[in-house]
């Protein structure tokens, strides 16, 4: 049976759990460094707000074996914050978290003023998909070896490096699952 870990230390974690019960998929909250000694098939770094999830990872002792994990080809999805966490570099800021994406991020890329936007546009080979971007981030640097699957005015929105997929928007917030059942496959892949 598959099992998917979500980081559920805060953000938007909830919505991604009934998304993946919904497809038959066990979920397993990671709140405490215990929590990933089961083993788990893919893991999910939802949206929320990066700065406190990349303190609460630090201080729950999660942040090396999540980073092992990561660097070992565990399967991630990550939304929104989960973004930032991955990138390789934020711009106006030194400090990065996991950094195992070859990709640069602007934070809160589309100004407090529009703050939240609804839009349907292309991703990869899935056509058109619903995109609910909250005070979101986009990809302006796309290093070697990532594979842009969506762009939005000409930003770049999703992208995959290896094992690892980053959305700017939400799509646990919408009913369509596809992105979440292209990410169930990628991880049966990983697991063959």
């Amino acid at each position: 049976m598959m099992k998917i870990g979500i980081l559920a230390v805060q953000g938007a974690f909830v919505e991604h759990e009934a998304i993946l019960k919904g497809l038959g998929v066990v979920c397993k909250e990671i709140r405490c460094k215990e929590d990933i000694e089961e083993p788990f098939d893919g893991l999910i770094l939802p949206g929320g707000e990066s700065t406190v999830q990349g303190k609460l990872l630090r201080e729950l002792g999660l942040y090396e074996p999540m980073l092992g994990m990561i660097n070992d080809g565990m399967p991630v999805l990550a939304t929104c914050a989960g973004m930032i966490l991955l990138a390789g570099k934020i711009e106006g800021q030194e400090q990065t978290y996991f950094a195992t994406m070859p990709i640069t991020v602007r934070r809160n890329a589309y100004g407090r003023q529009l703050g939240s936007f609804y839009t349907e546009s292309a991703y990869d080979v899935l056509g058109n998909v619903p995109m609910t971007f909250i005070r979101a981030p986009f990809v302006t640097v796309a290093g070697a070896g990532t594979l842009v699957l969506a762009s939005v005015d000409d930003r770049i929105v999703a992208v995959q490096y290896k094992n690892q997929i980053a959305l700017s928007f939400h799509p646990e917030l919408n009913d369509d699952t596809r992105i979440h059942e292209n990410f169930i496959r990628l991880c049966r892949q990983q697991n063959i």
